[in-house]
């Protein structure tokens, strides 16, 4: 299945003022996305402030993306919890809206289950599902790691189709890549690391720097492919700075800030999350007009 090389991790537009999510604002954002780079939208995942948004709020949130899409990016849906039988059935709903090409599932946070637990849960999302799943591992958040070993076993399943990997360990990330099958999708989860993954047979990215610099991770992205490394990895040198910003305060803080001052709308971030203060966004303002210089 072909989800595209960049894929955007989509902030969740909020009404400043009724702190809801915002049809309109997903609207404006949706398209800005598409026609800024991005393959496919990750809807509901860390970046879209998933632990605060509730189930009718994230339902509102698929259902009009998946209006405004209207089949030109692929949409993968986040409805992974530490719950394994609310995934299961959160996954269910979410296949009935129609319009969406996968899920994402993350490792279950908090319960801390062992190797064993982690290959059950998905095992049991998989087999439920008619949405084929892609594993969100990131070890940052949910505590525990899914180990190569296990993400291999995993692949095996037929409607297990690709893992976004937010551990930062290449050499696990390259043991996946080695002992899956070809069509098994392995994503960088974190902007840093696309390249280098790329460079060891990865797939792409799911993204929060392609808000702002789609454009350019599709021009790193083609250079690579096309055998030119060197301009790649000036690319890659070249946006490092803005990853790297746009993770100096919690994630999606720094990207909504952005936008915002862009003009996309997108609102502010949800409590316990705050919103940049006033040397923050000067800072961060400075490194984006930065890779224009």
């Amino acid at each position: 299945m072909d989800l595209g090389k960049v894929i955007t991790a989509m902030v969740t537009p909020i009404h400043p003022e009724k702190n809801k999510v915002c049809k309109k604002r997903i609207h404006h954002l949706v398209n800005h996305l598409i026609d800024n780079g991005s393959d496919g939208l990750v809807i509901a995942g860390t970046t879209g402030e998933s632990p605060t948004l509730s189930h009718d709020e994230k339902m509102k949130l698929f259902r009009q993306v998946v209006e405004t899409n209207a089949g030109r990016a692929k949409l993968i849906a986040g409805t992974g919890s530490n719950n394994t039988a609310e995934t299961i059935a959160f996954t269910k709903e979410v296949a009935e809206l129609g319009g969406i090409d996968a899920v994402l599932v993350v490792a279950p946070y908090y319960n801390k289950p062992n190797q064993d637990g982690l290959y059950a849960h998905f095992v049991a999302v998989a087999e439920a599902s008619d949405l084929p799943v892609v594993i969100y591992n990131i070890p940052g958040r949910s505590v525990v790691n899914i180990e190569p070993e296990t993400i291999i076993r995993l692949a095996k399943l037929p409607n297990i189709i690709g893992v976004k990997e937010s551990s930062g360990n290449l050499d696990n990330i390259s043991k996946i890549i080695a002992e899956t099958s070809d069509d098994f999708l392995v994503y960088s989860g974190d902007d840093s690391l696309t390249l280098p993954i790329l460079a060891v047979g990865g797939n792409g990215v799911i993204s929060v720097a392609s808000h702002v610099v789609g454009n350019e991770m599709q021009e790193m992205m083609q250079a690579f492919e096309s055998g030119d490394v060197k301009k790649a990895a000036s690319i890659h040198r070249s946006l490092l700075p803005l990853m790297n910003g746009l993770f100096s305060v919690p994630n999606p803080a720094p990207t909504k800030y952005l936008l915002n001052q862009q003009g996309i709308i997108v609102g502010p971030v949800r409590l316990p999350l705050v919103d940049l203060n006033a040397e923050q966004g000067t800072k961060l303002q400075a490194i984006l007009e930065g890779l224009s210089k």
